[in-house]
This record gives structure tokens, sequence and C-alpha cells, in this order.
């Protein structure tokens, strides 16, 4: 079945009265769409069982420029004790994949359906919807769009909902905006673990990347969703056990320990044709959970051809606005980050085809992420209906290509940067005379004093539109850390003293844009001279946008970002 979505009709000539009577109705209609309350819907947050077969989230798609979206935001405690969460549409769907084009609106009407709680901490004048903050309080976060950090759109350091709170997000998405994979997600300080971690997790698709890149075009279409939660046992992590279970497209890879002490998971099934290949479209959606994944047939590590890092196409951006293929056998996604690339089918000769993530050394204080696998593949014959896809209206990616267009951030490779800045990762027992103390976390420009975040926090950093800055983070904390930047995306261009702790450089993402970036742990090494090798990224940082205003930076493990890992940037016009 090719993708139901059609090329929209060009229109030469406007009759400037007809013009100005459908922008008076379809702004009639968005004023009407947004005043409306989002009812609670009945059974919310649906999960499937270990071992179910993985079919793309629902989807909307955007229709004359426009992508309206109604969502009830609900939370319901599953057989295990955990809590879930999750954006309902009224017919009924969860977490619903947004498809959009460069240069459409969304609009995004949320009631808070959630029980309220008990006030948590006030927020200061001038603030964006509720003034108080609640244990229920939510928001949503456009993760990786360079879209405006303003009230009702992507602004989330003074934006709360709270319980019975109806709001409406208008975002408008560039011209320029490059072609790939976001996600959305709530993003309230002090709270965003637990809304992640119970499944609030969904993802947004900006449509053209078989332009840039055709070597996709005609590919199944396949929306990978990975997020993790607590552990079913409650056990202590270690060796095999991991520090939080995954989940992928709201199917549970849960751990399960014997009595003596052997640790398994139940994979999902996905479903591919004998000799395909398949467009594999991954979000680390997690809250804590690093990721590295590697596709293993009977062992041997099969080639991943990554067409696209947090939804800008590999090598795109060199003025030739042609994506080239970066081939690997493994991918590292940090907490919140996305690769996309092209796998093959496996022959019918083997006897085990598996998706797994590897085991990753988060540091002597870190979590533990131990090698599991997260999917089973299962061939299908070449002609066989497969009924849990072929109902999907974004099974395939488009069969022609289109014209390219100048993206968000070409001509700054070679950019001088206006000035350099040094930050960095640490963290501090809250009571350093007791090591069972708080720990807290923080995000420090280098020579500054380090400070929690707070919403009422001035600016870590001011900057002016139009400049462009070279950023190096260091980690000086014994825990990987994962370093996001609002609004914008940044040209990763090196990576600094990871040998000296045991982690390889991550190749794939030198000369590449990103807005996820995993800086590994510290192990105290020094240089002859006793100076220490701190791990650090370099990366450039273009503000020749048209995005000004407040917005952040922070760790995207979010047990770190709540705990006041992040802190404020001012861009001045």
């Amino acid at each position: 079945m090719i993708n139901s979505r059609r090329d929209l009709p060009k229109f030469p000539h406007f009759n400037p009265k007809i013009l100005l009577g459908l922008l008076v109705f379809t702004l009639a209609q968005i004023c009407a769409f947004a005043q409306t309350p989002v009812a609670p819907v009945a059974n919310p947050c649906p999960r499937f069982a270990a071992g179910s077969v993985i079919h793309n989230p629902p989807s909307l798609f955007s229709s004359n420029g426009v992508l309206n979206v109604r969502f009830s935001y609900q939370t319901r405690t599953d057989s295990a004790g955990r809590t879930l969460f999750c954006f309902m549409t009224p017919n009924g769907t969860e977490n619903p994949t947004l498809y959009v084009r460069p240069g459409d609106t969304l609009n995004v009407t949320v009631t808070n359906n959630t029980p309220a709680t008990a006030i948590q901490m006030m927020v200061n004048s001038p603030n964006c919807g509720a003034s108080a903050m609640t244990g229920s309080s939510m928001n949503i976060h456009y993760h990786g769009t360079n879209t405006a950090p303003t009230c009702h759109s992507d602004e989330v350091i003074k934006t709360l909902i709270n319980s019975g709170q109806t709001f409406q997000y208008t975002l408008a998405f560039p011209t320029n905006e490059p072609p790939g994979l976001y996600w959305y997600h709530p993003h309230v300080h002090g709270i965003a673990e637990a809304a992640l971690q119970g499944g609030a997790i969904g993802l947004i698709v900006v449509e053209g990347l078989h332009n840039i890149q055709p070597a996709v075009t005609g590919l199944r279409n396949r929306l990978l969703i990975i997020g993790d939660q607590h552990t079913v046992q409650g056990l202590v992590p270690g060796g095999a056990v991991p520090s939080w279970d995954l989940t992928v497209n709201s199917i549970a890879i849960d751990s399960n320990t014997d009595a003596n002490g052997n640790t398994t998971f139940t994979p999902a099934r996905l479903h591919m044709k004998a000799g395909e290949k398949q467009l594999w479209r991954v979000s680390n959606s997690s809250a804590d959970s690093i990721l590295d994944l590697q596709l293993l047939f009977d062992g041997v590590p099969q080639n991943l051809q990554i067409v696209a890092l947090d939804g800008v196409p590999t090598g795109s951006q060199d003025g030739t606005r042609q994506g080239k293929i970066v081939n690997a056998t493994h991918t590292l996604i940090p907490t919140a980050g996305r690769t996309e690339f092209i796998v093959s089918a496996p022959p019918s000769t083997v006897h085990l085809a598996q998706l797994i993530t590897q085991n990753i050394n988060t540091g002597p204080i870190g979590d533990n992420d131990p090698t599991r696998p997260i999917a089973t593949i299962q061939l299908i014959g070449s002609t066989t209906s497969d009924p849990d896809h072929d109902a999907d209206t974004d099974e395939f990616m488009p069969s022609t290509t289109g014209s390219t267009w100048a993206q968000r951030f070409e001509g700054i490779i070679g950019a001088t940067p206006a000035i350099h800045r040094t930050l960095y990762f640490s963290e501090v027992l809250s009571d350093p005379t007791n090591p069972l103390s708080p720990t807290n976390f923080f995000i420090t420009v280098d020579g500054a004093t380090p400070v929690l975040f707070d919403a009422n926090n001035p600016p870590s950093i001011v900057t002016k539109q139009g400049s462009v800055e070279q950023w190096t983070i260091q980690n000086r904390a014994g825990e990987n850390h994962e370093f996001h930047f609002h609004q914008i995306h940044f040209l990763v261009q090196s990576e600094t003293n990871f040998v000296a702790n045991g982690t390889p450089v991550n190749t794939q993402e030198i000369g590449q844009f990103r807005d996820m970036v995993q800086v590994p742990f510290y192990n105290g090494a020094v240089d002859s001279r006793g100076n220490p090798l701190y791990p650090s990224v370099t990366a450039l940082f273009s503000f020749v946008g048209p995005d000004i205003g407040n917005f952040v930076y922070h760790c995207h493990i979010l047990g770190h970002e709540d705990n006041g890992m992040m802190a404020i940037i001012q861009v001045t016009p």
C-alpha cells in the first residue's frame, strides 16, 4: 500500500477576497478548536504484552498546511503498580505520530485530565498557563523542533497546565526545517522523569526525508519509539538486571530474574518480508536509559545505513542538499536522540535475527544499561499480507522524490565563531558529610558558581541573534551525561578525552548536526602535568534563526535534569 498522503495542489493565482475569506474561516476554526476542553477517554494508556508484534503508532497528517490535534492527558496504574501517563485523542488513540511538513502549523489543544494534587511550588510572573506547580502539572515540549520558545509554542520554563485546565499550543514549523524524526513529551521540571517513564511519549515526523535522501524512497516506514519504566520485580540492578526496563511502541520488554539469579527478557516481534529493505526510524524516548543498537543475524552484526540523526539527514548540510549514508554496525542513541537507518531482511538461512542494545558503561555511579534484546525479526513471505501493518497510513515512504530546500543550518560548517564557552556537568552531595544525602546536579559555565535550576533563575548565558558560538561541554562527574539544547541543532566538531576512560569516540556524529550528544563519565585520569582529562564535546551553535527569548539546555537523563542539571540561555534581538 502506498502512503495515502498526496501532494497538495498548487494555486498560482489567488483572488484576494477568497484568500481573506479562507483566512477568516481558518482563524475561526482554530479559535473554536482551542476553546473546547477535551473530555477524558475511557480505558486510557493501553499497553501491549511482552512478545507482541510491533506496529506503527497511530498517525495524524497535516492538511493544507495545518494539523489540528486534541489531547486528553491521562493516567492510570498498571498491573505491576507502575503509574502510566499518556496523550489520548478523543477517538481513543494513544500518543499518535504527528506528520507535518516544513512551513506547516501544528495546533494542539490539551486538557490535563489527571487527578489534582497538592501545590508544590510557586512560579513567579510572568508565567504561561497556571502560576502554581502541582504534582500533576504538565506541559508539552516538541523535542528537536526549531520552533519558537514563546508562550503557547515550545516554551517549557514557565508553562504549567494543571489538573482540569485546557491549553492551546500553536507551533509554526519553519519553511527550512530539516526533514526527519522528532518527538513530544511533558517537560515540567521536577516531574519530567515520572511522566516519560509512565509512557507520555509520541513522535513527530517532518516529511521530506525522501527528497534529500532518495535511498529511502518506497521503503517500508518503520517507526520505533523506545521508552523505559520501573523494573517489574523492583530489584536492585546489577549484572544483567537493568536499572530500568525498556518498552518499544508500548510493548513491554521486562526483565525477569529467577531464583538462581538468571535474568531473561521477552523481546517484541518485528515482521519483515523476505528480501525487503526497511527504513527504521528509532527514537530513544526513555527518561534515563542509553541505547547502543545493533542488528544481529545469528550473532553477526549487520550493516546499518544511517540516513538521519536527530531529525537532520546525515551529510546534507554541505550545500548540495543531498544526504550521505553513514555505514555502521551499531549506533549509539543517547536519551532523547533519534537515528534513522536502512536495514535488510535476514536471509531464510538465519536462525535468529534480533535488534539488541549493547551494554553501556555509564560510569562508577551511573545506571546499569546491560545488553538485552528489543525485537526478534520474523520473516514472512514476500507476497504475504501483513495485517499488523497493511492498514497503517504511514506504512511506506513515498515512491518518488521531489524538490529539496535550503535547510535551517546550511552554511555554518565553516563559520568562525564569535565566542568560545566552556560548560561542565558536575554532581555534589547536598550534605557532603552524609554519603546517603541526595545528590545535586549542575551544568555550569566555567568560572561561574554552580546553581540548581529554578524557573526564576536569570539566564546563565546571554547571546545575540545572528551570532555563531563554539561551546565545549565537559563532564566532571563519575557518570555519563547527555547534553540537549532546545530550539536549535548544533554541529558536533570533536570529542576529546573519551579514550582516557575507555569510551570510544562516536565517529558517526562528528561533522553532523544533533540536538543530543553524550558526554561520558570522568574516571579521574590526568595528563603528564596532572591536569584532569575531562571527557568533552566541542560543538558549533548558530543563533542566526528567528528564535529569540529564553530557553534551556540540560542533561536529558531526566533524573538528573529534575534534580537541577538545567540552565537558561537568553537570545536577544
